[in-house]
């Protein structure tokens, strides 16, 4: 027969804290302390990161440079060239081209960026004396504060480095530069080796886990770039080719904002028209103005309707919602650049966590066709034996 608990083991059950953890109650408690210390760990992560973006930055746009060209290196490799060569040829095309692009796009700004500004205001002005004459009831002094705000702004020093350095200061701009193209040549040309010194810890199921997680991360992040200059070059085509039409001035740099600002999703490129269209109403009249918003209207349908379904496909497959948080938390963080660099980051998380919850487990000929990485010896020899390789070793 079971024991019956005495009066003091009784008196003792009752005090014991344990069974403030039972229960419900406890239950959440526990999942509570447990959702504070992630949340605690990932704000010391990212204050951390925050105090080194000279370094984080450079690194994380050579990573998704070297995930865009990565497969033409692998092409011209199949096609016989020597290693070092095909990354060599490789990283000097891809830095010429980056630099000229990065180059092209501060002169075309720099040269016509106070007239920008100041077609901006005069477009404001008109569309605001506009509107007071319509029967429309408008509050005056919020329109006015929000003008002088982004007039402020426009104006200011941020705006400009920012516009036009892209990360900060001259100097660190440079240091930043550099540094990205140090770590974009060692990324293509000893990309397979650091991936290997980081399988080293994973064996058996979790390798092969951790080897499609670096699949599909690159295949992201390749994809994503690939196909945002893609819809960003049509949309600059488009939308300048109508206003070098129309007659409308600054359609070069009008472009040029148009091509940049459709890497920020969502509002880049409706941000671009807008001031377009703003120019286009002082300079041209309200006709003039309302074609050109009806241009930037139709190219934003055939960039939602074909462009990024046919040419993204589903390299971005996250909701609209997670993208505008996502922009919002990277502008906050790291300004122009967090905004430009958050949506592929967090199309690479979502990707990965799929692939560890198990909810993609790629097709088994796409697995077996992820090449291994060079000298990861160990790690090969644990995905193919499992814990019976690792127990006899």
């Amino acid at each position: 027969m079971p024991r019956t608990p005495s009066p003091d083991q009784r008196r003792q059950a009752a005090e014991s804290p344990q069974r403030y953890w039972s229960g419900a109650l406890g239950h959440a408690g526990q999942r509570s302390a447990q959702i504070l210390l992630v949340l605690l760990l990932a704000g010391v992560t990212i204050y951390g990161l925050r105090q080194i973006t000279l370094v984080v930055i450079p690194v994380l746009l050579a990573l998704i440079l070297a995930a865009a060209i990565s497969p033409f290196v692998n092409w011209l490799r199949r096609k016989g060239w020597p290693s070092a060569l095909a990354t060599g040829v490789s990283f000097l095309l891809l830095l010429a081209a980056f630099g000229g692009l990065i180059t092209g796009i501060v002169f075309a700004i720099r040269s016509e960026w106070s007239s920008l500004v100041d077609q901006a205001v005069e477009g404001f002005n008109e569309l605001y004396r506009l509107l007071q004459d319509s029967p429309i009831p408008l509050d005056s002094s919020t329109i006015e504060n929000a003008r002088d705000a982004a007039i402020d702004f426009a104006t200011s020093s941020t705006a400009g480095s920012g516009a036009l350095a892209g990360i900060g200061a001259a100097t660190n701009f440079v240091t930043g530069f550099v540094l990205m193209a140090v770590v974009l040549f060692y990324f293509l040309k000893d990309g397979d080796k650091i991936w290997a010194f980081f399988l080293r810890w994973f064996h058996g199921e979790k390798l092969e886990k951790a080897r499609l997680s670096g699949a599909r991360a690159m295949e992201v992040l390749g994809g994503y770039v690939r196909g945002t200059a893609i819809v960003a070059a049509v949309d600059s085509i488009c939308i300048g080719a109508a206003l070098f039409i129309l007659q409308v001035p600054l359609a070069l740099p009008l472009s040029v904002i148009v091509f940049v600002g459709s890497f920020i999703p969502l509002v880049g490129a409706t941000a671009a028209g807008i001031l377009a269209a703003l120019i286009a109403l002082v300079a041209n009249g309200p006709i003039v103005a309302l074609i050109v918003v009806i241009v930037i209207i139709a190219v934003n349908q055939l960039e939602g309707n074909f462009l990024q379904p046919v040419v993204m496909g589903r390299t971005l497959s996250i909701h609209a919602l997670v993208i505008l948080l996502a922009l919002t938390a990277g502008t906050i963080l790291a300004g122009i650049i967090g905004a430009i660099l958050s949506v592929p980051i967090a199309a690479v998380s979502w990707a990965v966590i799929k692939v560890w919850t198990g909810e993609d487990d790629g097709d088994p000929d796409e697995v077996a066709e992820i090449p291994e990485p060079e000298d990861s010896e160990s790690a090969t020899t644990d995905a193919a034996s499992g814990p019976a390789g690792k127990a006899s070793s």
